[in-house]
């Protein structure tokens, strides 16, 4: 069971929480962010003794060889396994002797190769440096076994682990309202959160969302995310999840396109069907659009893309559906919510923040145990740096973290 002083939302005291009543299989569904997960296997430990050609091992850490992959990592991590990888990097499971729970411990594929590599790591890194939530996962250590700038060359960063995803899950069973209302109240929650940082997640979906056994949700994977100001890019979120203004592709969305994919995940959960399962782009348009109807001229308008203006000015007219008709068996306050949240146009669609006090999660609704964050500061985006520039960065908040206080990052 959560524990009492942990859990959001003021009503745990008067109700007990749901329970899933699952058994957790392994660790094969922790950050999909490394770019689709593949199977877990054993791993064969190889002694702390440096391998042929290889650099010693550093003092205070062992050598592993997972996947073909050397992996030097401090003392205090031990039983390593391989549980997930992908186009960025490997992850692996562990025991922290330190604090006895198990960690996912992630290394990057290469984080030097490129500028955009050398970017996205920094901002991953600082990213998760800066975030402190208990419904987002939160960085709990970084290291890097190269003892100098000059060899520098990889880092790992360590999460707590979580073994299931909301994907897997719903697949395997049918979620209880009850289940469905707190896992929806902790989504919002962590949004509002990150929201409140000036963070945009941009990738949400239920693969990135972790979910134990008593029902604590976490939302995963900021490889993504990036600053509200930052300008976007139109292909990103799975295109199931994707917000139609993604779709039309408008350079400076907002926080919204959060809450449209957190909309979709909402009734994916209480139908247990997708809501806009497209095949291609064209295709989740129109099926958006058969639910929404087509914009009117003030959102079309508004659309920077005078290709898209032309496009959606082409499509031919439909109405928006009434909502109690599509979703017959859903309670009312369920179809409200979803509703408010599934508008067309951004500026109308409601926030996080909205959300929370919305009637459907009024049973969990606690403005004082839902906390905004510190705005983050996203000024090196718009530095012009070097490879090694960004190298050196990522050494710095490496040797100047501190895990007591991860969010005092290096600049």
């Amino acid at each position: 069971m959560m524990n009492q002083t942990s859990a959001p939302g003021r009503n745990y005291l008067i109700s007990p929480l749901p329970q899933l009543g699952l058994t957790c299989q392994g660790e094969t569904h922790y950050l999909r962010g490394v770019g689709g997960v593949q199977s877990s296997e054993h791993l064969k430990q190889s002694s702390s003794m440096q391998s042929p050609g290889k650099d010693p091992v550093r003092s205070g850490f062992h050598r592993v060889e997972i996947q073909q992959t050397t992996w030097d990592v401090p003392d205090r991590y031990t039983a390593l396994r391989a549980i997930g990888s992908g186009a960025y990097g490997t992850v692996c499971s562990a025991m922290d002797q330190d604090s006895k729970e198990k960690v996912a411990i992630k290394k990057l594929y290469r984080p030097f190769q490129s500028l955009i590599h050398a970017q996205r790591a920094y901002r991953e890194l600082r990213l998760l440096r800066h975030i402190q939530h208990e419904n987002v996962i939160r960085l709990l250590d970084v290291f890097t076994p190269d003892s100098t700038l000059e060899k520098f060359q990889t880092f790992y960063m360590v999460m707590p682990l979580v073994a299931q995803d909301l994907g897997h899950i719903m697949k395997k069973k049918r979620l209880s309202n009850r289940i469905v209302t707190y896992l929806f109240y902790q989504l919002l929650r962590g949004l509002k959160y990150i929201h409140s940082a000036g963070i945009i997640h941009r990738d949400l979906k239920p693969g990135n969302l972790a979910v134990n056994e008593n029902c604590e949700l976490k939302i995963l994977d900021f490889g993504l995310a990036r600053h509200t100001e930052s300008e976007m890019t139109g292909y990103v979120v799975t295109r199931w999840y994707r917000a139609p203004e993604v779709i039309f592709n408008w350079m400076h969305y907002t926080q919204t396109v959060d809450v449209w994919s957190a909309a979709c995940i909402l009734a994916e959960m209480i139908s247990g069907q997708v809501l806009f399962p497209g095949h291609d782009s064209i295709d989740q348009l129109k099926r958006i659009l058969r639910l929404t109807g087509t914009p009117d001229s003030s959102l079309v308008q508004k659309m920077q893309s005078k290709d898209a203006q032309s496009y959606v000015q082409g499509l031919a007219p439909q109405k928006k559906r009434n909502f109690k008709e599509v979703f017959p068996s859903m309670e009312a306050n369920a179809v409200n919510l979803l509703e408010g949240m599934l508008l067309l146009d951004p500026e109308k669609r409601l926030t996080a923040k909205q959300g929370l006090s919305h009637p459907f999660l009024a049973e969990y609704h606690d403005p004082e145990s839902e906390p905004d964050s510190e705005p983050y500061d996203d000024s090196f985006e718009s530095l012009e740096l070097s490879v090694a520039e960004w190298k050196s960065l990522i050494h710095m908040e490496i040797m100047t973290f501190d895990p007591n206080n991860p969010s005092n990052t290096a600049i």
